[in-house]
Order: C-alpha cells, then sequence, then structure tokens
C-alpha cells in the first residue's frame, strides 16, 4: 500500500488516476488527520480509488521526553519492524515556531568518534513516510504555534538515504502538506560529494550542512572515518558546486574536543578553508560552533568539552556562532542520539 503521507500530489494523482486538483485536495485530507472522503471538491471515485491504493501507516511512540533545562522534547519512535529511532522537538526565537530534528537511518555507519548513534552502526535506512510522520508526530503535539523548519541531523547520514530524504523533502515544502519554507529545510552532511552534487540538483533552496570538525586532515581522519574514502579537499570542492548552483552559503559546524581540535592552529586552518571558499564561490561559509555532549552510555568517553572556545574563535578571525545544543539532560543534545 502506497504510504500517502509521504506523497506529493503529482505523485498521488498519476498513481490513482486521478486529477491533479483532487489530488491537492486528498494531501490535504491526509496532512489535517482527516480520513480520505468524497467532499464537495473530491469525487467519491476518486477518494474509493486513493482508499483502494493507500494507507497512512504510523508510528509508535514509545517516549516524548520534555527536557527540565530548556524547551527541547525529545521523541523514541520505532518503526513497524521494532526499529527504534529519536526525533528531536527544537524552540526557534519566536515563541511560536520550532523545527524538528529528524532522522535519516536507524543507526549510522559512518562512525564518527564523538558521536553516539555512530557507536550504534547501521541498522536500516529509515523510508520516505517514517521520515515525514517525524514532523506530523511533533506538530499533532505542539502546545500552540507550529513547525517552522526541519533539520537533518538526528539519526543517520542523510546522503546515504538520499532518495528517501528527497521524496520527504518534497512533502514537507508541498503548500497542501506541510507547507514548510525549503529555505527552512537543512541537510547535514559528514561528506558525501555526489550526494551534495544531487542534492544541488533535486532540492537547490535546500540549506546543507557540513559537518567540519576538523580543518586539519589527519586530525579530520581520526575523528571521521568517512574522510578516508572522501578527503576533505573532495567534500569541499561538491560543497563549492552546491554553493554556485544554488546560490545558498552552506553552514560548516565544528564540535570543540579538549586537546583535539580546539588549537590555534585548528582556528587558523578552518579560517583559511573559509577564505579560499568564499573566493572561489561568492559564498561565505556560516561556521557553527558546536560544545560536546557527552553521552552517557558512550562506553567509555575519551573526549571532554573545551574550555578554549573564546581562544578558538579569537584565532579563527571571522564571523561565526554557538550553536545553542540543546535537552543534554536527556541525551536530546547534538551528537547524543541513540534510541535509549
Amino acid at each position: 500500500m502506497l504510504p500517502l503521507q509521504a506523497v506529493t500530489p503529482e505523485h498521488l494523482a498519476g498513481t490513482a488516476g486521478i486529477g491533479l486538483a483532487e489530488a491537492r485536495k486528498i494531501v490535504a485530507q491526509v496532512h489535517r488527520g482527516e480520513p480520505v472522503a468524497a467532499t464537495s471538491s473530491v469525487r467519491r471515485v476518486a477518494a474509493e480509488a486513493v482508499r483502494a491504493i493507500g494507507e497512512v501507516p504510523s508510528l509508535d511512540v514509545i517516549a516524548e521526553t520534555p527536557s527540565q533545562l530548556d524547551p527541547f522534547v525529545k521523541y523514541l519512535l520505532a518503526g513497524k519492524d521494532g526499529a527504534r529511532f529519536e526525533a528531536v522537538r527544537i524552540p526557534l526565537e519566536h515563541r511560536e515556531r520550532f523545527s524538528v530534528c529528524v532522522s535519516s537511518q536507524v543507526g549510522c555507519a559512518l562512525g564518527c568518534a564523538f558521536c553516539a548513534t555512530g557507536k550504534m552502526g547501521l541498522q536500516r535506512n529509515l523510508a520516505a513516510w517514517e521520515i515525514v510522520e517525524q514532523v506530523r508526530i511533533v506538530r499533532a503535539r505542539l502546545p500552540h504555534g507550529r513547525v517552522h523548519g526541519v533539520v537533518f541531523q538526528g539519526m543517520g547520514e542523510p546522503l546515504a538515504n538520499l532518495d528517501a530524504v528527497l521524496e520527504a523533502i518534497a512533502v514537507f515544502q508541498e503548500p497542501s502538506a506541510l507547507g514548510i519554507d525549503a529555505r527552512a529545510i537543512t541537510v547535514c552532511t559528514a561528506g558525501l560529494p555526489n550526494g551534495i552534487r544531487k542534492l544541488a540538483e533535486h532540492a537547490p533552496k535546500v540549506r546543507l550542512g557540513l559537518s567540519i570538525h576538523a580543518a586539519l586532515a589527519e586530525r579530520r581522519k581520526s575523528l571521521m572515518p568517512i574522510a578516508k574514502a572522501h578527503p576533505l579537499e573532495e567534500v569541499l570542492a561538491a560543497c563549492a558546486d552546491h554553493a554556485r548552483a544554488t546560490g545558498l552559503s552552506p553552514m560548516w559546524a565544528i564540535t570543540l574536543l579538549a586537546g583535539i581540535n580546539d588549537s590555534d592552529d585548528d582556528a587558523r586552518a578552518l579560517a583559511a578553508l573559509a577564505t579560499k571558499f568564499a573566493v572561489d564561490t561568492g559564498r561565505t561559509p556560516r561556521i557553527s560552533i558546536i560544545a560536546y555532549n557527552a553521552s552517557s552510555d558512550s562506553g567509555g568517553d575519551s573526549f571532554a568539552r573545551s574550555d578554549r572556545e573564546a581562544a578558538y574563535r579569537a584565532a579563527l578571525g571571522l564571523p561565526s556562532h554557538r550553536r545553542y545544543s540543546g535537552g543534554s539532560d536527556v541525551a536530546a543534545a547534538c551528537g547524543q542520539l541513540a534510541a535509549r
């Protein structure tokens, strides 16, 4: 059966053999939580055709855990096969707007050394409807306001499941579905060059986030095994192609680890990369500095939060911002998601 919450009107019209206008009305019914039914603008035969081929599957909400530190909320979800993954509700500056940090995989194969998800290994990819349903679940439980944005920075590497991610993005930005502005959607990657270029081609208004974490090549390899297959130079070339094709500045993320990647030399190396990128593309990367969040069940955490952020930013000498990574008391912060 076709998961109706993960289809666009164009897809539904082509699959069910109905008119596009009716398909839009039916998609709107689905995302309002209504049954697919005949109305003044949907013929009975059209509703019956859709019901014959489609359904609205659901995820189990195993736990909904609000942080006691801030308005972040973590959701532990399970698919039909029992596989567990997480999503996080993120408050934005406007008190009635929220973003949803979604997962794209159950676990992750990339094994970044400081990430709890990476310690799980990869269990499977999420289907497009499972990605969409994360946002629908968060939206349905909002006390007020609306979902303003989506960030693919939960469990998994989005570009390793790009077809499903692109399907989900199409539904997120569809006015008759979730109606989220594409510019409020960010896809974050550890660095898969082909996926970066494909994202630019198929979702040119969606923003790109690149997890750099170390600008010096050998240090990055020690933290992020993907760098052995795709060196940072290769990844940045794809990132530059994305910037040229879309006109959007990428976000570069750095998690500062004490004594690992927080030296002045690390900062100056990052500044050199950012300056060259700006010259080559006409777009200045937005540098996002993240404080390290320890995982309570990491099996012997060898990392510690850096106390050199101010010195690092001074050596960087470029505009940067500190990302507020909330919900650390419920393991909802950056690097902590592990389906607990």
